[in-house]
């Protein structure tokens, strides 16, 4: 045989992609689609699962083909996933009893609401890590079992299956003989118990969730099933899970205590590895699985940002500025310094440090002389200072974590621009490492399927190969950056509604 292949499967909120690595983690060949949203109601974003199941064997085909490299070569299949996105199926049938609801999802918002003035979010953080926000998986599930009819005598009765994306996939690909997912997956789902790393029945009770729904949970690195041979030509072992953000986690070396990064995808997260040490939050950060291998947890903190780049589709789309990302970059060059515009693209809510579901978007610091460009300024600039208000609280929640030298890898599509990423830095006041290969998702996956492979003997030897990264110095001009966070603050207390 020759040199071992990898195949990573990267199940995005807007598209669907496979990257074909060697065993050194080079990229051989990519293959990509786009993913149909739907939005039924204000606040409501659903996925057709058929749709996600079909893409992801389409593209992971046109990638192998795109090598040229036998299927023979490939020795395992990595597979990462948009991580709260939920859906439930007939366990006989194999079809959906609902369309996919994805994490972007606000219509659970009165139920977690609920249940917090009841007085259970400080038991559902001691349990799960998490908060109660319709962010996550577990009231998604309750909705569709109430919604649907039958659904929840039909869960009860053991007739149906609950998923993330990463097991959906897994549970088609396999012809439904697995049904699993993963412990970073299984975190973000308001039903795990971190210290247990088991279900929890006071959470499936809670949530109201027959705990038969339920996968199985396994190490990021595991036997996860074998794929049929008819939809790949063979059949291929499948390796490594993740959700999204550990992968990249993983893919940005970010495997030590105090290392971080930040994936700028439709939304932003930020995550700093914080070791085998659960570390609690008093800022209102999420304590989650960093990732779990040979049975040994290591966990993170993590702020979620629910609106970034989606904030430069909404300015190219909605404003009609040509030409993509790009051309809204473009524009933004352009604007007049210190215009003084801030975008709070609070579209879908608020998420970390603030958790504010209700919250909405607003446009403040408008002149007779501002113009679209200065707005598009300001969406780029609403991303580095969202990822500010992230470090500011990772500060006061794990301050080893920034002493002398620290430093933000980012990736994602919008660190592709080199003037975001020394924007980035200049308005957070922190160095930011980007990766010369930005696709860290994919490559977390494919190292994950690695080590589950034997390709890798451990978590240290899988990210050597890690890509080098251009490191981009804040700008010393601290007055100018402090002056920008504070009319950044005044806004997001405008359009806040809970405090």
């Amino acid at each position: 045989m020759s040199e071992p292949l990898i195949l990573a499967l990267d199940q995005g909120t807007t598209s669907t992609r496979a990257i074909l690595f060697d065993a050194k983690g080079a990229p051989l060949a990519d293959a990509g689609r786009p993913l149909e949203q739907f939005y039924p109601e204000d606040g409501w974003v659903e996925h057709d699962a058929e749709q996600i199941f079909e893409t992801s064997v389409a593209v992971m085909r046109e990638a192998i083909a795109k090598s040229g490299r036998s299927i023979a070569d490939v020795v395992a299949i990595g597979i990462t996933n948009q991580r709260e996105t939920v859906v439930i199926w007939d366990k006989t049938s194999g079809e959906p009893i609902y369309r996919a609801i994805v994490w972007q999802d606000r219509r659970t918002a009165a139920t977690c609401e609920r249940l917090r003035a009841a007085g259970k979010e400080s038991r559902v953080t001691d349990i799960t890590g998490l908060l109660l926000d319709p962010y996550f998986s577990g009231t998604k599930i309750a909705w569709v079992l109430d919604h649907v009819p039958g659904a929840r005598a039909r869960a009860e009765a053991g007739e149906l299956l609950v998923g993330t994306m990463d097991c959906w996939v897994i549970w088609k690909l396999t012809g439904g003989t697995s049904h699993v997912t993963d412990a970073t997956n299984a975190s973000r789902t308001l039903l795990f118990d971190l210290k247990a790393q088991a279900w929890s029945a006071e959470m499936l009770e809670m949530l109201n969730v027959p705990g038969a729904l339920m996968p199985k949970v396994l190490d990021c690195a595991d036997a996860f099933g074998v794929t049929e041979p008819e939809l790949l030509g063979r059949a291929i072992p499948i390796c490594g899970v993740a959700g999204d953000q550990q992968a990249a986690l993983m893919g940005q070396g970010c495997i030590r205590a105090g290392e971080m990064k930040a994936t700028y995808g439709t939304g932003c997260f930020l995550l700093v590895n914080t070791g085998e040490h659960l570390a609690p939050s008093r800022s209102r950060l999420l304590t989650t699985v960093a990732a779990r291998l040979n049975g040994r947890t290591t966990y993170a903190l993590e702020g979620s940002i629910f609106i970034a780049g989606a904030a430069l589709q909404w300015v190219n789309e909605g404003l009609k500025v040509d030409g993509g990302g790009a051309g809204v970059e473009k524009l933004a060059q352009t604007a007049k310094e210190d215009h003084g515009v801030v975008l709070v693209p609070a579209f879908t809510g608020l998420g970390a440090p603030w958790w504010d579901a209700n919250a909405r978007g607003a446009i403040f610091g408008m002149t007779r002389d501002s113009g679209i460009a200065e707005i598009a300024h300001a969406a780029f600039d609403a991303c580095a200072l969202q990822t500010r208000d992230l470090i500011e609280a990772m500060r006061a929640d794990a301050p080893g974590a920034f002493g002398r030298g620290v430093e933000l890898r980012i990736d994602g599509g919008m660190s592709r621009s080199v003037w975001f990423s020394q924007r980035l830095a200049d308005l957070t006041g922190v160095a930011v490492g980007r990766a010369t290969y930005l696709e860290m998702t994919a490559l977390g996956a494919a190292l994950f399927a690695g080590i589950g492979a034997g390709l890798y003997a451990n978590a240290e030897e899988a990210v050597a190969a890690r890509p080098t990264t251009e490191r981009f110095e804040p700008s010393p001009d601290s007055h100018s950056r402090e002056a920008a966070y504070a009319r950044w603050l005044d806004a997001v207390a405008r359009v806040r509604t809970e405090t």
